[in-house]
This record gives structure tokens, sequence and C-alpha cells, in this order.
């Protein structure tokens, strides 16, 4: 039995929203320009790449990144964004993001327990590997904050929303 298979298909289907979730948070906190999303979705992807690759086969995170490797993997994981989303405001967009991870870790605390602490050091990776992506508040990548204080405090939400004590 695989780990997929220890779900039915819409808990998976919000399992893989969540590196998505993680990376998304943390852009709709602070919103920046092309580049800026542009190099934030870079680091989703990259944090996807290395799970896949030395993220531990037999691991949630490496099951996860294999899934994404398919259409029907990302189209899940996209599907399952695009409708949290639809309509809010990017700060209700980045509190929606932050609350749904929170759901989904109670799940794979559930569901997969002994997954669970490498999972949320995943998807704690994955945030913050999005917030220090790209320079908030400078001109042209010059000046600014390496991570902002909103992204700084939607860090602090997700780590609670997950479990992690803040501090």
């Amino acid at each position: 039995m695989t780990l997929m298979d220890r779900f039915s298909s819409d808990d998976w289907s919000r399992v893989l929203e969540a590196p998505m979730l993680a990376g998304f948070a943390i852009t709709a906190a602070d919103p920046g320009g092309l580049i800026s999303a542009v190099q934030e979705s870079a680091a989703i992807a990259g944090s996807l790449r290395l799970a896949a690759k030395d993220g531990g086969e037999g691991s949630l995170a490496h099951a996860v990144a294999e899934a994404y490797t398919t259409s029907e993997g990302r189209s899940a994981a996209t599907d399952g964004l695009k409708s949290l989303v639809k309509g809010k405001r990017p700060a209700e967009a980045s509190d929606a993001a932050v609350s749904r991870l929170g759901e989904i870790m109670a799940l794979v605390e559930r569901t997969v327990p002994e997954h669970a602490a490498g999972f949320r050091k995943f998807l704690i990776d994955t945030a913050t590997k999005t917030a220090e992506a790209s320079t908030e508040g400078g001109f042209l990548g010059f000046g600014g904050a390496r991570i902002s204080e909103a992204e700084h405090k939607t860090l602090d939400q997700l780590r609670s929303a997950l479990g992690v004590s803040v501090g």
C-alpha cells in the first residue's frame, strides 16, 4: 500500500495542495511584482524538486513531490488552490491558505502520523525558501528586506497552524 492509498482521493488532493499553499501564503502576504512572483514560484518548485530527489523515498514529502511530476497531481494541487482563493484579496487568501494548511496537517497526523513531523518540516522549509526568494520593499531587486515583516508574520502563523512552537 502506497502512502497515497492511505488517503481517500479527496484527502490526497488536499495533501497535494500543501506545498503550493505554503508558498502561496507567503506570496500573498506581501505581493511583489512579476519578478518577485517568478522567484517565489521558482522557490516552491525547487523545494518540490529537492523533496523528489533528496526527500527520502517513502516519505510523504517525496510522495507528494513525485505526484507533481504528473499532470493529474499538478491539477489537483492547483485546482484546490484556485477554489480556495477565488474572490479573495491577497491578505484574505494568505489567511485562507494558512488555515487550510492547518486542516491538512491535522489530516496527515490522523492518517499517517509517522510522516507528520517530516511533512511539517517540508512545508515550513518550502514557505521559508519562498520568503527568502526575493527582496521585498526595494527597487528592481536593490534595497529592501530579505523577508518582509508581513512574510515573517505569515511564517509565524504558518508554524502555529502546523503545530510548531513559534518563538
